[in-house]
């Protein structure tokens, strides 16, 4: 079983992150599953009491940087759950300390490329609910995602139309952390994220 679990991990993190991986499934003895891509979400942590075990799922469209500290943040929860119980802020000072000394161990430059290192480690001084949460971190791990022909919402401008979750809007307006878009079918207004990813429709 160990075996077939360092394969995955060597094919959804980098290289030398993947025993590292692998030591913490072992370790913790959780349920792992990778996951069609989710809107809503990267990955996600729970205690299943129906089959007595922690989970955690990750998404398999992340790219092996994105993959690997959605999967420390994840491993962050469950060691937190253990110590605390629900008794802690799912990602208050307890969380943060946990995702810091299991990010220790890969927070290398043999691990990460140099300016995803760096960013990381910054990041990591006061780590936010997700990585996608800190624009400057996302855009970075942003740039080595496969080529999809989107872009994200906040390099868009009031005027432009763009297709999100399979309905074409209007830019609107710019609010602090999100976007007000109009849907061109329904007329109906939206506040969409900024890091949302869409594709601009030509012509504008």
């Amino acid at each position: 079983m160990s075996s077939q679990y360092l394969h995955i991990f060597e094919k959804f993190v980098p290289g030398p992150a993947a025993q590292y991986c692998l030591k913490l499934y072992n370790y913790y003895g959780f349920e792992f599953r990778i996951k069609k891509a989710r809107q809503t979400k990267l990955g996600d942590y729970r205690f299943d009491p129906a089959i007595k075990k922690h989970v955690i799922t990750i998404n398999n469209d992340l790219n092996p940087y994105a993959f690997l500290i959605t999967y420390l943040h994840e491993v962050a929860h469950l060691i937190t759950y253990d110590e605390y119980g629900r008794s802690v802020n799912p990602h208050g000072d307890e969380w943060k300390n946990n995702f810091r000394k299991v990010s220790q161990p890969v927070l290398s430059s043999n691990v990460f490329p140099e300016p995803v290192y760096h960013t990381f480690k910054n990041y990591l001084k006061n780590p936010k609910a997700a990585s996608c949460s800190d624009p400057v971190l996302h855009n970075l791990l942003k740039k080595f995602d496969r080529p999809n022909g989107k872009v994200m919402l906040s390099s868009l401008h009031v005027g432009d139309s763009f297709v999100f979750n399979s309905k074409a809007f209007r830019y609107l307006e710019k609010k602090r952390t999100r976007i007000l878009a109009q849907d061109l079918n329904s007329k109906r207004k939206y506040m969409i994220s900024q890091l949302a990813e869409v594709k601009k429709l030509p012509g504008d």
